[in-house]
């Protein structure tokens, strides 16, 4: 008999007083036998086993649903009501009948009460204290940001096409040594039926003087479509970065032209797809030097069957939020399938998602996907995050096709063995063990997912252990992303927000639409539990995270829709920034201002013959200051969004900058000394620093040939 997992239950296991506690695998059908200890513990002989997935089976079923027994079940305050997802070995179920109650599509968690602060004002727009450390400043306006506008939609977000937002992504696109920003833009009906202009995307050029200019036009990334997401990468190994940007109807692979302008490849290419496809990344999957596309589908959003409360595209579902009506999804809605494509070298690419192994046979409703190196094999692996949905974690072979790992090793649920609404995925190494975690953002009245790496490729849910999930949970987060803004040596984590929903400014709920960030400072785990007492070396060993509270008038009091985001050095000062790209609104630049005068390095890595030329999916170790850290060159990452690819070290206040060991993606492992700290050197693989700056510009002391071949 195949594999089949299973979902175990038991009554009034759960804190919000549903029966769900967990999955498990079993070989012999429906076994009547207590739930596994890994999920909830000891269990009583109550507990009792629904059959989820037959594994290699297909669902019989083209409309996602939530699984509680033999008919319907609504679960957790964001549930809609659907059919059972019935396998192969199953009888179908009667006919659905129409469904007079009815909530949100989202996969939400304990239906939290209100949170406020001492104005009584709710906690995502409020909490914020009149003195402390000032870590950010929103800069947007002065350095020439504020003029653009993004818009997707209308105001009332009636379908959830109008709600998700779009990501931003940081480029160097002229290969000046600065970072420069494009933001994705959205649409509306209108636009796309010629009845309006339409709202375009926007490209600023990196002045050098903390000021960015609107070069869009000129190079020819104006998009035009109703964007969402944007992953950076070197597809043809010319030394010049590309972007690839995700749309509801046909993607566009913009082409670096050298020269400050890109053409649209995406049709040439075969990658252009078409519907609602979000979110990107790239990787050498099979070794071949050629960086490979995964592209993420959501939702299959049909303008000609619009999914309306009440009608038989949403099953007839009321589709509510708290009793109140809301856009529908998109559970009920039918997902948009996942693609990877092979690079062919010639400018082209094939579609060989099956072959793969990595078909999105359900089509899960995918957002933020990434290609990293999980278990130190040296070769890229992939993990997806899905809307509602169980996520996947696939694990590179090394033959050209991927193990799917995404159950047995914990990233798929969260430690109640639920799916959540995973929107953003931060990848870092948190605790400096070499290994990398995994932070996913989802919706409010959840807490927010930290997968701990145990090695082996198997995952943890570390939140209320790591300090970070009872903080979270009124919050709909987005935009993530690890980051060491104080240059310590251990990685913080930021996380942007925002509701889907205008109609919660209407109502009492301690929620908003608009909501602000929030900062957590990376500190040892016996430094929480112990409530702040003194930190010895001895309890270093495991880490945790501070709540780093907002400051009025600081960057992490700035209240806004928040969606995409993206981390980097944009000033070349070794200080992590954020840009955010918040929904109906201009974008948010904060800038890093946090008065440590600790030392760091970067690096940009040129690959050799036998890697990408951009060296993606490269993972640098850096020992120094008493500890290793690791770093890892992505393409994609936060919600839909690509960071800064240098990879950024902390070294807290030593005056040595270690040694940096590169692994390359051909295979080949390199150390090399790194001379000074708070520089950004440029490493090519087999040569060695082939150039540095210094404060933004070459540095005086390199060897004159050297500065010039890091041009």
């Amino acid at each position: 008999m195949p594999s089949q997992l299973v979902r175990c239950r038991f009554p009034g296991a759960t804190s919000h007083g549903g029966s769900l506690s967990g999955y498990d695998v079993r070989t012999s059908g429906l076994a009547l036998t207590p739930c596994s200890r890994a999920f909830r513990g000891d269990v009583g002989p109550e507990a009792r086993y629904d059959t989820l997935q037959t594994v290699g089976a297909k669902s019989s079923l083209g409309v996602r649903s939530l699984v509680c027994g033999a008919l319907f079940c609504g679960i957790l305050s964001g549930a809609l009501l659907f059919p059972l997802d019935l396998q192969a070995q199953q009888a179908p179920p009667p006919p659905a009948k129409p469904q007079q109650g009815g909530m949100s599509g989202i996969a939400g968690g304990i239906g939290a009460a209100p949170v406020y602060d001492e104005q009584k004002r709710p906690i995502t727009a409020g909490g914020f204290v009149d003195s402390g450390p000032v870590i950010f400043q929103d800069i947007a306006k002065a350095a020439g940001l504020s003029a653009w506008t993004h818009k997707m939609g209308s105001p009332q977000k009636d379908f959830i096409v109008e709600t998700n937002g779009s990501g931003v992504c940081l480029v160097d696109y002229d290969n000046d040594g600065w970072l420069d920003i494009y933001l994705v833009n959205g649409a509306t009906f209108n636009s796309l039926d010629g009845k309006e202009e339409s709202p375009h995307a926007a490209l600023f050029r990196n002045n050098h003087d903390g000021t960015f200019t609107d070069v869009t036009q000129k190079a020819g990334v104006a998009n035009d479509r109703w964007g969402y997401g944007c992953s950076v990468a070197d597809y043809d190994n010319d030394g010049w970065p590309d972007i690839y940007v995700g749309n509801y109807g046909k993607n566009r692979l913009y082409h670096n032209n050298h020269d400050g302008t890109f053409t649209d490849k995406a049709e040439q290419a075969g990658v252009a797809l078409g519907n609602w496809s979000p979110g990107s990344s790239w990787g050498d999957y099979d070794g071949d030097g050629l960086l490979d596309l995964y592209v993420s589908g959501y939702v299959h959003f049909d303008r000609d069957n619009l999914p309306i409360a009440g009608t038989k595209a949403v099953g007839y579902a009321n589709c509510q939020y708290r009793g109140a009506a809301v856009n529908c999804g998109p559970r009920g809605l039918p997902g948009e399938a996942d693609h990877l494509f092979h690079n062919n070298g010639n400018g082209t690419f094939t579609d060989v998602t099956k072959q793969a192994g990595v078909e999105d046979k359900d089509h899960y409703y995918g957002f933020t996907a990434i290609f990293v190196d999980i278990n130190g094999d040296g070769k890229p692996d992939l993990i997806v995050g899905n809307d509602s949905e169980p996520n996947y974690l696939y694990i590179n072979k090394g033959d050209g096709t991927f193990d799917d790992q995404s159950y047995v090793s914990g990233f798929a649920l969260n430690k109640d063995g639920r799916e959540i609404a995973s929107m953003g995925i931060a990848a870092g190494d948190y605790e400096n063990n070499g290994l990398i975690d995994f932070f996913v953002t989802d919706f409010g009245d959840d807490y927010k997912v930290l997968f701990h790496n145990d090695g082996d490729v198997s995952f943890t849910d570390v939140s209320y252990k790591a300090g970070i999930a009872q903080t979270t949970i009124p919050f709909v987060g987005w935009g993530d992303g690890f980051l060491d803004y104080d240059n310590d040596g251990w990685l913080d984590l930021f996380m942007v927000n925002g509701h889907v929903y205008p109609q919660v400014d209407q109502h009492d709920w301690g929620t908003t639409f608009a909501e602000r960030p929030l900062l957590f400072h990376n500190v040892p785990l016996s430094f929480i539990a112990a409530g702040s007492q003194v930190k010895t070396a001895s309890q270093s060993k495991e880490r945790g995270f501070e709540y780093v509270k907002p400051v009025k008038g600081s960057g992490l009091a700035v209240v806004i829709p928040g969606r995409g985001a993206a981390f980097g050095d944009l000033f070349n000062d070794g200080k992590i920034d954020v840009i955010i790209n918040p929904v109906d609104g201009p974008p948010v630049l904060l800038r890093n201002v946090n008065p440590d005068h600790h030392h760091w390095v970067e690096m940009k890595l040129v690959g050799g013959p036998k890697s990408p030329r951009d060296a993606t999916c490269a993972t640098v170790y850096v020992k120094a200051n008493g500890i290793r850290m690791r770093q890892d060159v992505l393409s994609s990452g936060s919600y839909i969004s690509s960071n800064d690819r240098r990879p950024h070290f902390g070294l807290g206040d030593a005056t040595d900058a270690g040694t940096a060991e590169i692994h390359w993606p051909s295979g080949k492992i390199e150390n090399v000394k790194l001379p000074a700290v708070d520089r950004i050197y440029t490493i090519t693989e087999g040569a060695g620093i082939t150039g540095a700056m210094c404060g933004g510009k070459d540095c005086d002391d390199m060897p004159p040939a050297k500065r010039a071949a890091g041009k």
